[in-house]
């Protein structure tokens, strides 16, 4: 008897485990008005006994853009959008990398990772979802001509929001972003507002 309550158990759970899909992870991450944290960025090269370490904070307004404020090792601040990527100066906005080419892929690339956005992710990768909703790891593998040439594959987890980001360069490099101290919906500062 046990054991058939122990199947019958088991067999109304297993749906709700399964049922965690890729629209889902989306609807979740697109849920908060916005998201708000610190990050560590770690970028380890083949060339360096130890990573390149950086620090700061940041804004994500889903499906809008990205506020990057850098505080260590120097202070540096750029804003993301789907209309490029902009530099504060101190006074105002300024492209320091406009004449770079393929610049508005990885640009989008980014604000999907961040954003949750797997339709424009499947575009380029082949996704493959694990877990629930509050512990859920996703991993991407390039399908592209032009993502194989860069990357080996990305990984991403998380709960209601990105945790962790780890991109895996095909020339044996590796970026790993962690995200931490994160809140979701808290009003933004003014400085934040003007910029997305």
């Amino acid at each position: 008897m046990k054991k058939y309550l122990f199947s019958i158990g088991i067999a109304f759970a297993a749906p709700a485990l399964w049922a965690f899909s890729l629209a889902n992870l989306t609807q979740t991450l697109q849920k908060p008005a916005n998201v708000q944290g610190a990050f560590t960025q770690q970028r380890y090269l083949k060339s360096l006994s130890k990573p390149m370490t950086t620090q700061g904070k940041f804004v994500l307004i889903p499906k809008k853009g990205l506020l990057w404020q850098m505080e260590k090792p120097f202070a540096t601040t750029l804003r993301v959008r789907a209309d490029g990527i902009m530099q504060w100066t101190g006074s105002a906005w300024a492209n320091p990398n406009a004449s770079k080419l393929g610049q508005n892929r990885q640009i989008q690339l980014f604000l999907d990772l961040l954003g949750g956005n797997t339709q424009g992710l499947e575009k380029q990768f082949d996704l493959a979802l694990s877990g629930t909703e509050q512990q859920w790891t996703l991993q991407l593998t390039p399908k592209t001509a032009i993502t194989r040439q860069i990357f080996t594959r990305i990984g991403i987890s998380g709960d209601t929001v990105v945790r962790k980001i780890q991109l895996d360069e095909k020339q044996g490099d590796r970026t790993v972003m962690q995200f931490e101290q994160i809140q979701t919906g808290k009003p933004l500062g003014e400085f934040a507002k003007s910029a997305l």
